[in-house]
């Protein structure tokens, strides 16, 4: 590809034409969204906001699940060489207050009455003066419900005054300023320009053959620029995009649409593994999945090849177990891709078993966003592959990661002390900890910040150790604590589903999940997990003490960011009892 400016992606979107361009679900019937529609609901929406008096570079907000007006909003704001706002819906009225002060947001789009709510109670706190709807809601004075800007018609021919405005947009002209996760702290609003993804999109794309027809599903929040990206680029593949707004949809919606591609978070991998496992927890069926599994093993390399195995038992294997776990992500995948987390090498060794090979990437939200990517060439499971042409890499004397190169953002919206912080050298501190191998590999250990100091002066890296834990099917989610502490300890939210047929096959009774993890069998069998896994480790990094949750970590209940990081401070801070009573515990108690 060879992109100039986001507004190249909304060309080429109108010039293809594709009929499903966009395509969304109502009222359970998908409905399908032409190029040329899309281009025209971009022209009303921008002559909308031209009426509004913006001038290029004033800010817009976009607060809405993933659905076909983001883009078009997106779309409007960046012809005009507008900057837009992403923020997540799922944040606080307190937290879009934050965002929405701080960047200077005039006008704001919203996508539901619920959205609504919180942004006109806030509202009179900030700069914005006018607010559209993306849902008819039949709301009052001063809101504007966005159907109400589109013509009926569609024009023949395109827009040329608006066309040349952003024709004229160059690729150091600010785009988007998105707003971290906030894992460690006060969000910090991250200045992108066009060049910065388009470069990106340029470099990270050219050795995946992508082509029309495949069909894509996207999920992953759009207020994020991992999904940005990708929408970016199955526009100007040629791809049309089927939007989930919910991620409790996405099973029902991998079915329906049947993509051919599907990039995601290493969470949504771990629950199709995990839902493979459940199904094949006992008798026959765990018996076939073992054996297929090992015969899978038998053919890994030819997978990792690219190659499909032509043997009978691979033929086998794959008629009655592998096609049944592809199903589970809509049963046409042909390339998968994860990023925003670590994969975890048990992980993508069990899925290129069962033929699917997974490549890993890494990239952050300041570097637009990929770093690194494995590609069908370069390929090492373990690694985040090699990085991006363009994008250079080094690792600093404490092993941190440092990045440059024209995807790198040039710093944090109204934080001059911040962006000075950010760079050394005018390399980009990204914050993790890695290291590359003498093949140009990358590989990411942890966060710098995560990183534990026990009272011993050892130095653990928890990211490894959770992974290790999620690669068992009973534990969705683990996080290590341990900081100032004479040993480390972990939180493990269960896989309930899991655990709850567990429970009933050995005839444990229980009411409620809080009793469930208090029974001593299964503590004892978490235990057991822990347990096998501290024989891999150092006998400073051992696990000697377990805290058993009774709830999944979610967004909701504010354990992990919008983009399905942990945030382990706030994790540390909700269990702040039970983890002081256990090292309470310890100073009487021998370690186990």
């Amino acid at each position: 590809m060879n992109l100039r400016t986001l507004n190249d992606v909304l060309f080429s979107m109108a010039d293809r034409d594709l009929p499903n361009a966009m395509c969304y679900r109502k009222g359970g019937v998908w409905h399908q969204i032409s190029g040329k529609r899309v281009y025209q609901q971009v022209i009303d929406v921008a002559q909308f906001l031209r009426a509004q008096g913006l001038k290029k570079g004033d800010r817009v907000a976009i607060v809405s699940e993933n659905r076909p007006e983001w883009a078009v909003t997106d779309f409007a704001a960046q012809i005009l060489g507008l900057v837009d706002v992403p923020i997540y819906p799922t944040l606080t009225a307190e937290q879009m207050q934050f965002i929405l002060k701080d960047s200077g947001t005039q006008i704001a789009f919203v996508s539901s009455y619920e959205q609504l709510n919180k942004m006109l109670g806030v509202r009179g706190q900030t700069d914005v003066k006018t607010i559209v709807v993306m849902d008819d809601v039949g709301t009052g004075q001063d809101v504007v419900e966005m159907s109400s800007l589109y013509k009926a018609s569609q024009p023949s021919s395109r827009n040329a005054e608006l066309d040349a405005i952003g024709a004229a947009i160059l690729p150091q002209d600010l785009c988007t300023i998105i707003y971290t996760s906030g894992t460690t702290g006060t969000p910090k609003g991250v200045m992108l320009t066009h060049g910065n993804i388009c470069s990106n999109i340029n470099d990270s794309t050219n050795t995946f053959h992508w082509s029309s027809g495949q069909g894509f599903v996207s999920f992953l929040p759009l207020s994020h620029i991992t999904a940005r990206h990708l929408d970016y680029v199955m526009m100007v593949s040629g791809i049309g995009i089927s939007y989930c707004p919910s991620f409790d949809d996405l099973p029902k919606v991998l079915k329906e649409v049947a993509p051919r591609n599907f990039v995601s978070v290493p969470r949504v991998y771990e629950k199709v593994r995990k839902e493979a496992e459940r199904r094949a927890a006992s008798g026959i069926k765990k018996t076939l999945l073992e054996w297929a599994l090992r015969v899978g093993r038998e053919h890994r390399a030819e997978i990792l090849a690219g190659k499909t195995p032509t043997s009978f038992s691979w033929k086998l294997a794959n008629a009655l177990v592998f096609r049944k776990v592809k199903a589970g992500l809509g049963g046409r995948i042909e390339c998968c891709i994860a990023g925003g987390a670590p994969l975890g090498i048990d992980t993508a060794e069990w899925f290129a078993d069962v033929g699917i090979v997974i490549f890993e990437g890494y990239g952050l939200t300041e570097t637009s966003p990929v770093i690194a990517i494995n590609t069908h060439e370069h390929l090492r499971l373990g690694t985040v592959g090699p990085p991006l042409p363009h994008v250079e890499c080094k690792i600093a004397e404490d092993g941190e990661l440092l990045v440059r190169g024209p995807s790198v953002t040039s710093g944090y919206w109204n934080l001059p002390e911040e962006t000075k912080n950010a760079f050394e050298n005018g390399w980009f501190r990204t914050g993790d900890i890695g290291h590359i191998d003498s093949d140009g590999f990358l590989s990411i250990t942890d966060r710098k910040k995560d990183l534990i100091k026990t009272s011993g002066g050892k130095m653990i890296a928890p990211q490894p150790i959770e992974n290790a834990l999620k690669d068992n099917p009973l534990v969705a989610q683990a996080a290590v604590v341990g900081d100032k502490r004479k040993f480390v300890s972990v939180i493990i939210a269960p896989s309930f589903p899991l655990l709850e047929d567990w429970a009933k096959n050995e005839g444990i009774t229980f009411t409620s999940r809080q009793e469930l993890v208090a029974q001593p069998k299964v503590r004892a069998l978490f235990e057991g997990i822990v347990s096998k896994l501290n024989e891999r480790l150092a006998h400073f990094e051992t696990v000697k003490k377990i805290i058993l949750v009774p709830d999944e970590f979610s967004i909701a209940t504010g354990e992990i960011t919008p983009s399905l990081k942990l945030k382990r401070r706030v994790v540390e801070a909700k269990y702040r009892p039970m983890i002081e009573a256990i090292y309470e515990e310890a100073k009487t108690a021998p370690l186990s």
